[in-house]
């Protein structure tokens, strides 16, 4: 999780920074953070409109998702690995976040097989979709 807490830094995200690691047998296969496709201007640099907006307050909280075009830590991890030829199945994914709906889909078709995460995110329903999977998900800090 020290390792997810670095990866985290990276993120350049207006609202909040996301880290994950994906090991296997005690070795890391990726890390993802958030932020906006690469190629894509950051969040802080105006690539992503609804984070602005929302940073600006002119959106609220869970306003107007769909629009964002920023990805997810997990999904960069996950998407990472791919890039590289890697696979993940029998994987733990380790998070500093619980992972939306949106990413427990990936997680889980992913063939990761355990997720260890911090409780921070508002949506709720991604844990509940991993261990309705059967996957073994172990939260560190219930808040």
């Amino acid at each position: 999780m020290m390792i997810a807490e670095v990866v985290r830094r990276r993120a350049d995200c207006l609202r909040r920074q996301v880290g994950a690691v994906i090991v296997k047998d005690y070795r890391i296969l990726s890390t993802g953070y958030n932020g906006t496709p690469r190629g894509i201007k950051n969040c802080t640099q105006g690539g992503c409109a609804r984070c602005l907006l929302r940073h600006q307050g002119k959106l609220k909280s869970q306003e107007k998702e769909e629009s964002c075009i920023c990805l997810h830590a997990e999904q960069n991890a996950i998407i990472q690995a791919s890039y590289l030829g890697v696979s993940t199945k029998g994987a733990t994914l380790y998070c500093t976040a619980n992972p939306c709906s949106s990413c427990a889909k990936m997680i889980i078709n992913a063939g990761i097989i355990k997720v260890v995460c911090c409780f921070n995110h508002h949506d709720k329903e991604g844990i509940k979709l991993l261990e309705k999977a059967k996957i073994k998900v172990d939260i560190l800090n219930k808040k």
